[in-house]
Formats: C-alpha cells, structure tokens, sequence
C-alpha cells in the first residue's frame, strides 16, 4: 500500500551527500554543546522545585529513570544520525525504516513537540527575565507581563518579552549555523558556570536528615514525577536534526547525543539532591517558579541569587534556540519530501538558511507564547517526545532486519534489549500521564491523519 512505502537508504544518503546547499558547520563539541543546550534550563531552574514536591528527595531517582529513557533512546539515535546522516531526525529514519505513513505521524507528532516547547520555555524565559530586571529596578507595564488570563485577578493583555525572545531567536537562527553554533556555545558556557556555582555555593550547607523520608510519596511518586521531569531532557534529539550540517558525521552526532545526555543526567541528579537536602522537599510548594533561588536565600547567599537569575534565562535561551533550529530543519526534510509546500524548503540565497520554515515557525511560537496561557504544556509536549522515541527505537531493530549489511559508524548494543527497553521505559511513562493529555494529542494526531490523506499523501515525491 501507499502508505507503507519507503525512501532508499541509499537515496538518503544520497541526499546528505549533496547535502542540498546546507553548510557543514559542527564538529562533536558543537553538537554536545547544542544538546547541553536544549537539555539545560527549564528543567534545571524551574520543573526541580515541582519535582521536589511530588517526589521528595526521590527526585533524583525521577531524574535517573527518565534519563535511563532517554538514554537507551539517544544509542538508537546515534545508530541511525550516523548511518544515515541526513536532515529530519526521527522523521528521515521512519521513513525510510517503516514508511510514509509512519514518518508523516512522527514528523506531525514533532512539530507539536518543537513548537510547543519553543512557547512553553520562552513562557519561563519571560518570568526569571522580568525577576532580572525587577533586582535591578525595572518593572514592565502589568499589561504586558503575561498572556491573557495567566494570572488570576490581573488584567494581562500579552507576554511581550516571550514574544521578543523567540523573534530575536527566529533572527539569529536564520542568518546560519555558523552564527547560531557561536552563541549558543558562549551561552551554554555561561550557564554551565552558573549551575557550578550554585552547587559550590550550596553544597556545604546539606543537612542529611532532610532527606528521610526519601521516598515520602512511594514508588509511584518516582514514577510520575519522571513523566513530568522527562519534559527536561527533550531536545537532545534535535542534535540528530542537525545531521547534514555536521562534519564527519559518522563520529561527531553519536559523540554529541550521547555526552550531552549523560554530562546532563549527572548534573540534574546532584543538583536535585543538594536543593532536597538543603530545603525540606515541602517548602518548594512556596516557590515553584524559583526553587534554586529559595535554596539560596536559605543558605544566605542571595548575592548569588541574581547570577542564577542570569543563568536561567540564558539557559532557557538556548533551549529555545536549539527547538526552533531542530523544528526548522525538520519541516525543511518534510517539505523537501514533498509532504509539506515545497517552499518551505528553499534555502536563502546568502545565508544558505531554511529561511522561510524558520521565520513561520519562529513567529507561530512567538504568538503562541505571547497570547495563551500555557500551563498544561509540559505534558503534552512530553507525550509527543516519548512517541518520538518509541518510534526511533522501534525503527532501528527494524533497520537491522532489512539493512544488515548498511555501513555504520556507531552500532546501539545489545539490538533489541536496549531499543526495546527504550520502548517499555517509554510506553510506560506515556501512561503515567494524565487523561486529558491523551485527549489532546489524540486530537493533534487526527487532524495530522487528515492533512495526510488529503494533502501530504498526493503531493509525495515517492507519489510521482
């Protein structure tokens, strides 16, 4: 059937070869610094302090099981982004291991991930920013603050700095990969600084006893609050996303996924377990927004407190700047494909951009984190990684059925323990998630099923 047919590993990397007026601009520290980039900030300054209220002191064992998640994920990536080096991530190796219809099902379920995520961080990245400012003495207009209805009793009419940061982003990203790579690399610098202060700032002040009970909320706590906190380690796959622009792709992408991931893991789990064994896990019910800024205040550094206000909105920058890179480059392969308009995959004749698909996504996001509020989105930006991931590892025992013989750089060991862990870690984190999540993504898929049957499905290149 139509649906079921599948692009030629051998046109693939044809196409990457080509590489289709795309520079190949990033090395493996590039690429680790991009993943940093993506996986450091939301989660480390703001999801900790909810963590820390649902799971105790357990939230680094939160922490571990959905890094474990990630983890056997990011070796079926690094298989796949080395075999097959070619822009779309997760999307380009569906189809061209479980066809058309699977890979238009990831690819939609992407663009829900990336842009939402893009919204969601520059929500966060607004509110440590205006923190920021108010240290030094400046408040904004009330009006422009927040989206309409974001805070109860207070008339809001848009989050204009959100707004302002993924446009400013959007700029940056559509200029090249060289300017991109340059700043994101300064700025994931500076947050890593930032987060080592805080540890040695705060370390000495642990007091053991605040972490008994460890597991105050049971097994079940863990488990859940790792549905929630899987939320800070996406992105790492957008690394993949950037297949066609790294040199010597084979060695550099497996490098750049896997030592981000691991280099993040570790520093989530030691800062989970200093701010639990500082501050009594309760008592960030108070300060869920800010929870790295109250265990400073506590241990009486609240000189640092403005550095760390740099950290998180510098940090969330980078998150934002890696997303809308990796949601750009995916729509470029999807349109490229003929699955999406054709335009959307001209590059611009200077900067050698996907100049078009960053601009419409960039201002989509911008608007949506400026007007709606945006308080469920971590869940349902998180169902739509935990696909992406089950499908990349179903994918990759695939490839080994039908590609034996296909050259690879970097081979995921132990095929089909580690991908099929991946997809048990996974699956069972989805159902940790609440009923109206499902609801919701469920719609998304639907209404992707229809652009595909009446669009996407006539329009394929495999179609003429």
């Amino acid at each position: 059937m139509s649906i079921f047919r599948k692009k030629s590993i051998e046109d693939l990397l044809n196409t990457g070869s080509n590489n289709n007026g795309l520079k190949r601009e990033l090395g493996a520290w590039d690429l680790t610094m991009l993943g940093i980039g993506a996986i450091i900030g939301t989660g480390i300054f703001v999801l900790t302090g909810t963590g820390a209220v649902h799971a105790g002191p357990a939230l680094s064992l939160s922490f571990v099981i959905a890094g474990l998640a990630c983890l056997f994920a990011a070796l079926s990536y690094a298989e796949f982004a080395s075999s097959v080096p070619v822009s779309g991530s997760t999307y380009t190796y569906a189809y061209a291991t479980l066809g058309e219809f699977a890979a238009w099902i990831i690819g939609w379920d992407l663009i829900l991930e990336y842009l939402l995520a893009v919204s969601a961080v520059s929500a966060g990245w607004s509110g440590y920013f205006q923190s920021f400012l108010h240290g030094i003495g400046i408040n904004l207009p009330e009006g422009i603050t927040a989206a309409p209805g974001s805070i109860e009793g207070t008339t809001t009419y848009m989050n204009l700095p959100a707004f302002l940061i993924v446009i400013a982003i959007t700029l940056l990203i559509s200029r090249g990969t060289k300017e991109t790579k340059r700043v994101n690399n300064i700025m994931v610098i500076i947050k890593l600084i930032v987060v080592a202060l805080f540890i040695i700032s705060s370390v000495f002040y642990v007091k053991p006893e605040n972490w008994q009970p460890f597991m105050p909320f049971g097994i079940s706590g863990v488990f859940s609050t790792a549905a929630l906190m899987f939320f800070a380690f996406i992105g790492f796959d957008a690394v993949a996303s950037a297949a066609e622009e790294t040199k010597n792709p084979g060695k550099n992408l497996p490098r750049g996924i896997i030592g981000s991931l691991i280099i993040c893991v570790a520093l989530y789990m030691v800062v989970s377990l200093i701010m639990t064994g500082v501050v009594p896990y309760a008592q960030f019910g108070t300060a869920l927004d800010h929870p790295i800024s109250l265990v400073l205040q506590v241990v009486g550094q609240n000189w640092i407190a403005g550095f760390i206000d740099v950290g998180a909105f510098i940090g969330m920058t980078t998150v934002i700047l890696v997303m809308l890179f990796g949601q750009s480059r995916i729509m470029f392969a999807m349109s490229r494909d003929g699955l999406m308009p054709k335009s959307l995959s001209k590059l611009h004749k200077k900067y050698k951009t996907p100049y078009a698909v960053t601009w419409m996504f960039g201002i989509i996001a911008a608007l949506l984190g400026a007007f709606i509020p945006l308080s469920d989105l971590a869940e349902l930006v998180n169902i739509g990684t935990l696909t992406a991931f089950t499908m990349i590892s179903a994918a990759v025992i695939v490839l080994r059925k039908i590609k034996p013989d296909l050259k690879r750089a970097f081979y995921c060991p132990w095929v089909p323990l580690v991908p099929g862990s991946a997809i048990v870690f996974c699956v069972f984190l989805m159902f940790q998630l609440g009923s109206h999540t499902w609801i919701r993504f469920l719609i998304w898929m639907v209404l992707g099923i229809i652009v595909y049957f009446v669009y996407s499905r006539k329009h394929s290149n495999l179609n003429q």
